[in-house]
């Protein structure tokens, strides 16, 4: 089972993994749980990371980050757009400072993709849309979604 914050609601919902592939919905909105941006923090990341069938997009960040706040539109656009095939999440380094230590981090955005608990890669920067689409291909073509 993972757990998935609803991007619409906040609600927590369990989700047998096997069940990804099915459009999962929130049991208290009923929103699709896939199509939105999770926040991850110290106690869901590992979980995710790890137990997600899907790839995970992570988007470090901090709220005082300037092309962070005018990249968020872009990946959220991003997450709804692709979401039943990639996991979209983000880490607010600032809050969160011993995660972005722990994947060192040293410049913000950063996006890092991971497939079954391993990092298979990572960018830094606020990408325009077209570029982070091409950064959306690549990647489910190399874990083959």
């Amino acid at each position: 089972m993972i757990q998935f914050a609803c991007p619409h609601c906040g609600t927590v919902n369990r989700v047998p993994e096997a069940r990804l592939a099915e459009s999962p919905q929130c049991g208290a909105c009923k929103a699709p749980l896939l199509d939105g941006v999770q926040a991850l923090d110290a106690l869901n990341l590992d979980p995710v990371l790890q137990q997600s069938a899907l790839p995970v997009l992570v988007d470090f960040w901090a709220p005082w980050c300037g092309p962070c706040r005018s990249f968020a539109p872009v990946f959220a656009a991003a997450a709804k757009k692709h979401g039943g095939r990639l996991l979209f999440a983000k880490v607010d380094t600032e809050a969160l400072p011993a995660l972005g230590a722990r994947f060192n981090i040293r410049s913000i955005p950063t996006l890092a993709v991971f497939q079954g608990g391993q990092e298979l890669g990572r960018l830094s920067g606020a990408l325009p849309p077209a570029q982070l689409e091409q950064l959306i291909a690549e990647v489910l073509k190399q874990v083959s979604v």
